[in-house]
């Protein structure tokens, strides 16, 4: 079932992604974003998420001992 978790979650990533570089298309001189910010908004999400997911496994294992 976890797996079916993590699928669902990189595919919504990838699919929000592909939207916000969809925008993107036309130029950076057509955009009204900056596409460097997109992407460093999906890094530190990536980077956020990384962190939680280390804390919460930590938090079960010292709970479950």
């Amino acid at each position: 079932m976890k797996s079916i978790h993590r699928i669902l979650l990189v595919l919504t990533v990838l699919l929000i992604a592909t939207t916000l570089h969809a925008q993107t298309v036309g130029g950076c001189d057509d955009s009204p974003e900056d596409p460097t910010v997109v992407l460093a908004l999906v890094g530190t999400a990536g980077a956020l998420l990384g962190v939680a997911r280390s804390r919460w496994a930590a938090r079960r294992s010292k709970d479950g001992k």
